[in-house]
């Protein structure tokens, strides 16, 4: 994994991902063009799909949903999430394999 896919910044770690509402499960899809590719099940209405990315990551990565907020890319599925309240850039690495 290339480092500048997880971008650490003064507010936390940021992470650029690729969306794919209406899938079938949720699931990381791996690494597509510096974005992790993540599937969601949840349809792109009414911030469904974003609520549902916020709530799969948080558990994915064993982190509270307080701690993900995504920055840019709300109406997009190209999005920026913040990961804030975590010391390592490591561990995120190892969790998104």
């Amino acid at each position: 994994m290339d480092e500048h896919m997880l971008k650490v910044t003064d507010k936390g770690i940021l992470l650029a991902i690729k969306v794919v509402p209406k899938s079938s499960r949720n699931a990381i899809a791996g690494w597509e063009n510096d974005e992790l590719k993540v599937r969601l099940n949840a349809v792109p209405e009414k911030g469904e799909a974003n609520d549902a990315l916020i709530a799969f990551l948080a558990k994915h990565l064993g982190l509270a949903k307080s701690q993900l907020k995504i920055t840019s890319g709300e109406t997009s599925r190209h999005k920026k999430v913040l990961i804030s309240g975590v010391s390592s850039v490591q561990m995120l690495e190892d969790k998104l394999r």
